[in-house]
């Protein structure tokens, strides 16, 4: 499939010294020079990378996060939840502005807010206030992964575009082997603020880099002049796509099975199965590093020589067999079983997130070269409401028990794979992307 957008488009003015062919020539080297960037492309594994870098730290902290503020596990979790919520909103928001005003402007004041939200965190006298503070750094924080998704939606196509997913991966899905290994050390020197204190310069960083490095890449002429009423209509229409929406979808659940994982791991295995917080940290990067080499065999070896839906099919059927067999073993199916079946089941599940989570992105965004912030937005947004819904659920049973777990996670596998055989159907071959007849407010 061929690279889309005015930086490759053809001039077919006559005279080579003409404004529109010099402006497209610009245009061009623009293009080229972002693309081959390693700069660019660290920021923007950067950005992608801020959700598990604002979980992750903060992980290995919930059990003496829920003893310092004297609350119940179920509230503590609910600051995970908060922080999710706001970033599945703030998506839907910042995702269509950045459409309209560009990619830039929307990214750097979200991640100055993110920045003052996660210093504010760190002085937070109660879990009430806490939750609060968490939902404000969701909100803000979702500028970097919403604008990111579609800066690679600006300057890639096709396979171009899958391949490059994988490859942010590489540098996002170190995200949660370093943050968890960073938040158990933090604990070894400081409480749990110093948790916030470290994330708070990280994104001090990260949005200098942002200042400093990445331009705009969404050129006057294919931005949106709309207003709300435009946004909505052009959210409605890629909703109306019944593809997109399966993709949609099958993400969202896929990245509830994930966030199930997330929010419950620390207390499966460290109140149940008796792990040390640097112990729940190293395995927790493990199973990151299956994350990130699936990735890339996703990446460098699979796209391109295999059809994106045959591989996602296979990575939807892996977690679905992971998912049944941390249930069995949370049962009592097969006895009495101790962390090594557990933690071997988890690493599968969270490797096979290595397939799913960027060919869902992919295919669905190759649909939508006309909204790509809009489009961003609601893939975003599916995918972190959704995990928030169940992010309280697997604590629902308190935390003595990993079946909660288990049965969210089983369930949410079973979602995904339905919507995707159901909604975008892969065995037909007609499902072609509707966005070069489609109008820039709809699909």
């Amino acid at each position: 499939m061929s690279e889309r957008g005015p930086a490759t488009a053809p001039s077919h003015d006559s005279s080579p010294e003409s404004p529109s062919a010099r402006t497209a020539t610009a245009t061009a080297s623009l293009t080229r020079a972002r693309r081959t960037s390693l700069l660019v492309t660290f920021i923007l594994g950067g950005l992608t990378a801020l959700p598990p870098l604002s979980m992750d730290m903060y992980l290995p902290a919930l059990p003496q996060v829920t003893d310092a503020l004297n609350s119940p596990a179920a509230t503590i979790q609910l600051t995970l939840t908060a922080c999710l919520a706001g970033m599945a909103l703030g998506q839907l928001v910042i995702g269509p502005m950045s459409d309209k005003w560009g990619r830039r402007r929307p990214l750097l004041v979200g991640m100055v807010v993110y920045v003052l939200a996660t210093a504010i965190c760190a002085l937070a006298p109660t879990a009430e206030l806490l939750i609060a503070f968490r939902l404000l750094q969701g909100l803000a924080g979702a500028a970097g992964v919403v604008i990111a998704r579609a800066v690679v939606r600006d300057l890639y196509d096709g396979d171009e575009m899958a391949r490059f997913f994988s490859t942010l991966m590489l540098i996002s899905g170190a995200a949660p082997i370093v943050a968890p290994l960073i938040g158990g050390q933090v604990l070894r020197f400081a409480d749990w603020r110093g948790v916030f204190v470290v994330l708070t310069g990280v994104g001090t960083v990260l949005t200098l880099m942002v200042w400093r490095g990445l331009g705009e890449t969404l050129p006057l002429e294919r931005r949106h002049t709309g207003g709300v009423g435009s946004a909505l209509r052009t959210m409605r229409g890629l909703l109306g796509d019944r593809v997109f929406a399966g993709y949609t979808l099958t993400g969202g659940f896929a990245f509830a099975v994930l966030f199930s994982y997330i929010s419950a791991s620390p207390f499966v295995v460290q109140e149940i199965y008796g792990a040390s917080p640097q112990t729940f940290s190293l395995l927790f990067g493990l199973n990151s590093v299956g994350l990130i080499l699936v990735g890339q065999i996703n990446g460098k070896l699979l796209v391109g020589r295999v059809r994106l839906d045959k591989v996602l099919a296979v990575g939807l059927a892996v977690v679905l067999v992971s998912a049944v067999s941390l249930l069995l073993m949370a049962t009592g199916v097969f006895g009495e079983v101790g962390l090594p079946p557990i933690a071997t089941a988890l690493f599968v599940l969270m490797s096979a997130m290595g397939i799913v989570l960027p060919n869902t992105n992919a295919q669905a965004l190759m649909r939508t070269p006309h909204a790509a912030g809009s489009a961003s937005a609601l893939l975003g947004t599916s995918s972190f409401l959704v995990g928030a819904i169940a992010s309280p659920l697997v604590g629902i049973a308190g935390e003595d028990t990993a079946v909660p777990m288990a049965v969210v996670q089983l369930v949410c596998a079973l979602l995904a794979l339905s919507a995707f055989l159901g909604l975008c159907r892969p065995w037909q071959s007609s499902n072609s992307s509707p966005a070069d007849n489609s109008s820039p407010t709809g699909v």
